[in-house]
């Protein structure tokens, strides 16, 4: 019976001592001026019943009043220590909290930033993980202000319970043996608290993504047209009422069991009373004894019932803050392969971590072969890419068409290291790509996906994320913009580039509304995301997932007419469904079901009078019209 009790109450010792460790960290002359000053205030009300006992037995015994002076005044002391230490204390956990809480939450989101792929962002597990970490360390100093509360808790007690005992052992017992079962209790209602946090985390994220949903200027064009805003909120409501009724049951629990606590202690500690009047009464004890007594009971009672509080809440901090610690311990996943293995035909992933990894990676000399790649999402998908061979010369403009869920994107994505091949290799000049490092090797790629984000800044920095070098160099972004024709776009607005796009928040320090952003339509924001794209022009490899898809036809040839010039000679990567912007690619590759269905250029593939020429064919027609003579044009 006592390894399922003690074990979890090691556990929190252990991350109790690592979450101290991460405040000493962030803030160590505060965290040490913090256990002082605690010590300090639970010693004071020992001295200060002693002291009391002193005056009033020497008042009592007629004694002079010069023989009071020094007690006195030592107790006007600690007064002001009693009514000063609590403004202390409370600045100096507020400190602690700032230091610590941003040193953690700087830890916890540099640790997410190791992830390689996006395999953890999709795991709803983790995420659900990933929000306790973060909850965990919203306020690390509370953790300090409850395990110090103990060690002044443990001073104050043990200054009282000595007094007690001096006076009378067996009301001493019978105190603090009443203590013991509220300590049990409340350690079992701490983990029962614990493990109502991991169950209602779910329904939690859940009720907090309706309640963006409700908030989103993008969703509220069709929540308002389809009248969501009722079924919204009755789904999000029926989320908060599930984690309200799993909170009530424990609130009830823990209601129950203290104040059963409470009645135990008020019994025990009026036995006490009773048998100390009963000796002062026969002479046996002093009025300052009575006073020291009375003083003992209050305060070992309530130092009790604060040492319990304070335990039990430093134990749910440490308990909370093991999500944190997993969070910083995993692992990159998925762990690249040992560089002294080449893979074979279809082999598994690997899993174990490289023993050394090249420094850097190296320019593109020869080209990207995907060999046998085979990939799922999960074991319970199916397979999304069925062993996928595949050429990509240096310098070569190459294209990937398919129908909707052919593999297309995620082929890319796989070649970006977003996600790992289920099996085989993607070779970059021969090197595994799971050999070099990805940051050096995404370093070397430029891209734009089909879902790329439309960030709530300016709209120079959102063309200069895709190259935070080129945050200040207006140059480099005017550049950017007008290859990707949006230059004109961006001039005309009130503040130019340094115009918000977004009506979220408001530009300076001015009052709300004063210098608020623009909305700027899909296709000027699609733009935008190509110049993000080509301000790293000069990449080894460029990615273009549908790039024209929100774009008129004029754009859309300028667009293809402008990229052939600025990349020739450098290897780019084409996804789209309209056919006549990858007809000039070196290379087109046409996916269906998993696998390279066919190959070739443009040309080749007409010949060959198969899925892309099809395709192409359906294309062509649809833009073909009869002429008012009665003549088709196309």
């Amino acid at each position: 019976m006592g390894r399922p009790f003690a074990g979890p109450v090691l556990s929190a010792v252990r991350h109790g001592g690592r979450l101290v460790r991460l405040c000493g960290r962030a803030a160590m002359p505060q965290v040490w001026g913090y256990l002082l000053l605690e010590i300090l205030i639970g010693a004071q009300g020992v001295a200060a019943a002693w002291l009391t006992k002193a005056v009033i037995d020497a008042l009592i015994g007629r004694a002079r009043l010069a023989d009071v002076v020094w007690p006195v005044a030592i107790l006007s002391v600690l007064g002001l220590v009693r009514g000063v230490a609590p403004l202390i204390r409370r600045y100096v956990v507020a400190e602690i909290d700032r230091r610590a809480a941003l040193t953690a939450q700087d830890e916890l989101f540099a640790a997410v930033e190791r992830f390689v792929g996006l395999d953890r962002l999709e795991d709803p597990v983790f995420l659900d993980r990933l929000r306790l970490a973060q909850q965990s360390v919203t306020a690390p100093g509370g953790f300090l202000e409850a395990a110090f509360g103990v060690i002044r808790g443990v001073v104050s007690l043990v200054g009282f319970v000595g007094s007690l005992a001096l006076i009378s052992p067996a009301v001493t017992g019978i105190v603090v043996i009443a203590a013991v079962p509220g300590f049990v209790a409340e350690f079992r209602v701490s983990r029962r608290r614990h493990q109502m946090f991991m169950d209602i985390g779910p329904a939690q994220r859940r009720e907090m993504f309706y309640a963006n949903l409700l908030t989103s200027a993008q969703a509220a064009k069709e929540i308002r047209l389809f009248r969501l805003g009722p079924f919204l909120r009755g789904r999000m409501t029926g989320e908060r009422r599930a984690t309200d009724a799993a909170r009530r049951r424990l609130d009830r629990r823990e209601l129950t069991t203290q104040t059963t606590l409470v009645v135990l202690s008020i019994v025990a500690s009026s036995a006490g009373l009773l048998w100390m009047v009963a000796a002062a009464g026969r002479g046996q004890l002093t009025i300052g004894d009575v006073s020291v007594f009375i003083a003992a009971v209050a305060a070992t009672q309530s130092g009790l019932t604060d040492m319990i509080v304070s335990t039990t809440a430093a134990y749910q901090d440490a308990l909370m803050f093991e999500h944190y610690e997993a969070v910083l311990r995993a692992a990159p996943a998925p762990a690249p392969v040992p560089p002294t293995a080449r893979p074979a035909t279809l082999p598994p992933t690997p899993s174990t971590p490289p023993a050394s990894v090249p420094a850097a990676v190296p320019a593109l000399r020869d080209g990207i072969r995907l060999r046998e790649v085979w990939f799922r999402y999960s074991d319970d998908h199916d397979w999304v890419l069925r062993g996928v061979d595949m050429f990509i010369p240096a310098g070569a403009t190459i294209a990937l068409i398919g129908a909707n869920g052919a593999g297309k994107s995620t082929l890319v994505k796989l070649l970006c290291r977003l996600y790992e091949p289920t099996r085989g290799a993607i070779l970059w000049d021969g090197t595994d790509i799971r050999h070099l490092p990805p940051e050096e090797l995404r370093d070397r790629m430029g891209a734009v996906f089909q879902d790329f984000m439309a960030y709530d800044f300016s709209a120079a920095d959102n063309i200069a994320v895709g190259e935070l070098s080129a945050l200040d160099d207006e140059v480099r972004l005017r550049e950017a913009a007008e290859l990707a024709g949006v230059h004109d776009t961006i001039s005309a607005l009130p503040r130019g580039y340094r115009t918000l796009l977004t009506r979220m928040f408001v530009a300076g320090p001015g009052p709300a509304g004063s210098d608020v952003g623009v909305l700027l339509s899909g296709g000027q924001w699609q733009r935008v995301a190509l110049a993000r794209a080509y301000v790293r022009k000069d990449r080894d490899v460029m990615i273009l997932d549908e790039p024209s898809s929100g774009l008129d036809a004029d754009t859309e040839h300028d667009l293809h007419t402008r990229l052939k010039d600025v990349r020739s000679g450098r290897t780019s990567i084409l996804i789209s469904h309209r056919l006549g912007a990858v007809r000039d690619a070196d290379m087109i590759f046409v996916l269906r079901d998993g696998v390279v269905a066919e190959q070739g250029t443009h040309a080749r593939l007409l010949a060959l009078d198969g899925d892309y020429a099809r395709m192409f064919g359906l294309q062509a027609a649809g833009y073909q019209s009869e002429h008012p003579t009665g003549e088709r044009v196309g």
